[in-house]
Parts: C-alpha cells; structure tokens; sequence
C-alpha cells in the first residue's frame, strides 16, 4: 500500500507529496513518525489484508488526541500501490551534488553519512585501494582517476567540493582548479587556521581574486563540535553541508 500525504495546513511533521510504502512485514519511507504513523500503517496494513485496491482518503487532526503537538491538519490517501502508480512517483531532487576528494578516514566517514541523504555524491581518489570493498550507495559514484584535479572540470555549475586527500599539495592543486572555476556552491579544505593562511598566501600570488579566496571554508565543520575522531569531523562536515543555502 501506498501511503501519501495529500494535503496539509499548519504545523504537520511532513510536507503534502511525502509517501510511505507498507508491506505486511515492512515499511519504507515516513510520513513522521508517531501516532500519526502508527495509525497510518495499521489502516494500510487492515486494508492491504482485506484486498481493498480503492484509494481512501482520511482528515486527520494532529493534537492530543494523536498523542502529537504539531497541532495542524492533514489529508492522507492510502491506496494499493500499482505500476502506474509508481510510474508517477516522482524522484526527489538532491540537495546537492558534491565532489569529495579523498578516501581515507575523514573521507569514509563523510560518504558514510552521505548515503542516507538525497544528494549526488562523486568520491574521488587516486588510489583504488582506499576505497571500501563493500559497495556505496546507488547515489555515490566511485572515480578513480589521475591527475585528481582534471575531475573538478566535470562537476556540474554551483555543486559543492569537499577536499580530504592525504597530501597538501594535492589538496593545495584540487582547491585551485574549483577556485579558478569560480562558480561553487562551496568549497571546504580540511586543515587548520595556519594551512588556511598558507593557502590562501599562494593563491594571492597566483592571482586568484580575494572575494573568491573569502567562499572557501577552512577549517571544515559547524563550529562547536570537539574531537578529531573521523566520524565526529564527519558529523561537523555533513551538517555544514545541509546549512548551504540551496
């Protein structure tokens, strides 16, 4: 069965065009969790038992009586999910298309983050063997490729890079080639405040302008977050990434 929200006013947990699928024995995607779900699953589930096909609509009313203090109002249509129907299903845009530049420790921990988010990511790396022998998700490509810094050429206008190699010089010559394109989403090196500085001193003599040496981020990650432990700069890196303005 498909679940979709069809329509809603005021504070609800998803936005009208939100789905779920429910199966007797699974469930894929959320229209918000709680009550809400709950109860939306289990009429599914009654109505997929009984081998009702019809589509059925429901008000539902988010408030105490749910269990649920959003307060607003929604429409949920349930319905047997059909090849027309998923012909229709529309695929959501990403948030993003971001280019990441290094496959190791940092590396890993951002493309394992990214999996679970609705962006287009290419991993880049010169070395094969860096990458994991379990496979990434559909929506991450693998490139192996060299010299690394010709792949910044093939990004798409406005798409994001993040540069995580194990070399200062290789960093130093993938942020040029996005600087000199110029038209990025965002840019972000890792390092420190003094890499930064060095940087941006070569790129001056280079005569890259200073409103574009001003777009790129380094150090990388939301301010706030302690640790250098892969996974913890992982999580600082990611939430900076969905703060970008789309």
């Amino acid at each position: 069965m498909q679940v979709q929200v069809l329509s809603a006013r005021g504070s609800v947990p998803r936005q009208p065009g939100t789905r779920m699928l429910v199966a007797a024995d699974e469930v894929l995607g959320t229209i918000g969790g709680g009550h809400l779900e709950w109860r939306a699953i289990d009429t599914a589930r009654a109505r997929l038992a009984a081998g009702q096909d019809e589509a059925v609509d429901d008000a539902v009313a988010l408030g105490p009586a749910l269990g649920q203090c959003c307060g607003g109002t929604l429409v949920l249509r349930t319905q047997r999910l059909t090849p027309a129907l998923l012909a229709q299903w529309p695929m959501p845009a990403p948030r993003f298309t971001l280019q990441v530049y290094g496959a190791g420790h940092v590396g890993r921990a951002v493309v394992a983050l990214l999996e679970g988010i609705d962006c287009r990511v290419q991993w880049v790396d010169e070395r094969e063997s860096e990458f994991p022998a379990a496979p990434s998700a559909p929506h991450v490509e693998r490139v192996c490729a060299e010299p690394v810094e010709a792949e910044v050429a093939l990004a798409p206008s406005g798409a994001f890079y993040l540069v995580l190699t194990h070399s200062h010089d290789l960093d130093l010559r993938i942020a040029e080639a996005v600087l000199r394109r110029g038209d990025f989403g965002y840019l972000g090196l890792i390092g420190s405040r003094t890499k930064r500085a060095r940087f941006l001193h070569r790129y001056e003599a280079r005569g890259i302008a200073p409103d574009v040496l001003a777009r790129m981020t380094c150090p990388v990650g939301v301010e706030g977050i302690e640790g250098k432990a892969p996974e913890v700069i992982a999580i600082a890196v990611v939430a900076q990434l969905l703060q970008v303005p789309a």
